[in-house]
């Protein structure tokens, strides 16, 4: 089963795997907070600064975030038969994980946020991968 959570809310049992799904660890944040720290699932610091300032709608971070994940790698250009494909391999994983146990998404955002990449990430693993 895959959830999300605000990483500041208490930890749970039903938990399972805690993967934060941000760019940013986060100062004075303890390791014990989170299982993995999955920084490529976050969104770029770009976008994150461009929705929380006011200059792009959620709609629009929305499409750009998910861009970003299947974004092709430049450092795979050189490959003529294996090909990057962004974040694919990363978000069929978790979503394999999540069949067979729980995972829990985190993000920095508050646990009542109704605007947060978490929610996208998660609708991209539970729809498309």
């Amino acid at each position: 089963m895959l959830k999300t959570k605000s990483v500041e809310s208490p930890i749970a049992k039903d938990d399972g795997l805690r993967l934060l799904v941000t760019r940013f660890r986060g100062r004075g944040l303890p390791a014990d907070r989170y299982d993995v720290w999955m920084a490529s699932l976050g969104p770029s610091e770009k976008l994150l600064k461009g929705v929380l300032g006011g200059k792009i709608t959620w709609k629009e971070f929305g499409k750009r975030y998910r861009d970003e994940l299947f974004a092709p790698a430049a450092t795979d250009k050189d490959n003529a038969t294996i090909k990057n494909h962004g974040q694919k391999f990363t978000l069929r994983l978790v979503a394999r994980l999540a069949e067979k146990q729980n995972v829990t998404l985190l993000c920095h955002c508050a646990e009542d946020a109704t605007q947060c990449h978490r929610f996208l990430l998660r609708e991209l693993i539970e729809r498309e991968v």
